[in-house]
């Protein structure tokens, strides 16, 4: 049997479940190196993820936002020509190109909202916004048993 240590174990961190799962997830995707990504800081707060996804197409890409993960997947139609219209297969002396599919994934906070991917020179770049990281004490009211 192996035990694990969780993370957010404790008795004083109640409701924390979902995030426990998050950073699981998040720790998962860590492991993976296709494809290379950057992530930067912009103005405002703002993010952007930069993939290098040379040969993929806008039509092999797809961009998605799911129960807080932002999902980029790549789909390779085959091992055809390079443009994938003429159907011959294609002999490699060498092959150092990786030409599989994959999928990235990153766990976004609460109000991270993807704002747009522009594909360019074959860097996908994901645009994310940050939300406001203005942090403000909430007095909670304490009502009494009569």
């Amino acid at each position: 049997m192996t035990t694990r240590t969780m993370l957010l174990d404790s008795p004083f961190l109640l409701g924390f479940e979902h995030t426990q799962r998050l950073i699981e997830r998040a720790a998962r995707g860590a492991g993976e190196a296709y494809p290379p990504y950057n992530v930067e800081t912009r103005d405002n707060g703002a993010l952007r993820i930069t993939l290098a996804v040379a040969g993929f197409s806008a039509s092999q890409l797809e961009v998605l936002v799911d129960d807080r993960q932002l999902i980029i997947t790549g789909r390779r139609d085959g091992d055809t020509a390079g443009d994938g219209t003429s159907g011959i297969a294609r002999a490699f002396l060498h092959r150092g190109i990786a030409a599989r599919g994959f999928q990235r994934a990153f766990v976004l906070a609460d109000g991270m909202k993807v704002f747009g991917a522009k594909l360019e020179n074959g860097l996908l770049h994901v645009d994310v916004g940050r939300p406001d990281p203005t942090n403000r004490p909430v007095s909670i009211p304490i009502k009494t048993a009569r």
